[in-house]
């Protein structure tokens, strides 16, 4: 099994801000966050798209036992997972930004492809 990124971050903490971060690119189609954010983000989306691409009772259950929002997850279901019917794999993309202002942290852009 991979091995997750710490992210500076307790364990809880983490796992907090990896499930919002999905929820909102889920949402929002598109985030703006830092690079190891972003990679680690981009993990667990492909996941749940991949479950939503199954459609059945289960996975949508695992999806939500993961993602806060229901309405989300009936959009992922209904509306993201049917256009990547096709598509094995890759429906992120990461594009840099540049350095941030405040601590020089690697900006990217997040979305679905």
């Amino acid at each position: 099994m991979a091995v997750q990124r710490k992210l500076g971050r307790p364990t809880d903490h983490r796992i907090s801000m990896l499930r919002n971060l999905v929820t909102s690119l889920l949402r929002e189609g598109r985030i703006q966050t830092t690079d190891t954010r972003a990679k680690e983000t981009r993990r667990l989306v492909e996941k749940m798209i991949t479950l939503a691409k199954r459609g059945d009772l289960h996975a949508r259950r695992q999806v939500l036992a993961f993602v806060f929002d229901e309405t989300v997850v009936k959009n992922l279901f209904d509306e993201v997972a049917p256009k990547y019917k096709d598509r094995n794999g890759g429906y992120t993309r990461v594009m840099k930004l540049g350095p941030r202002r405040g601590d020089a942290a690697e900006m990217v852009i997040i979305e679905l492809v």
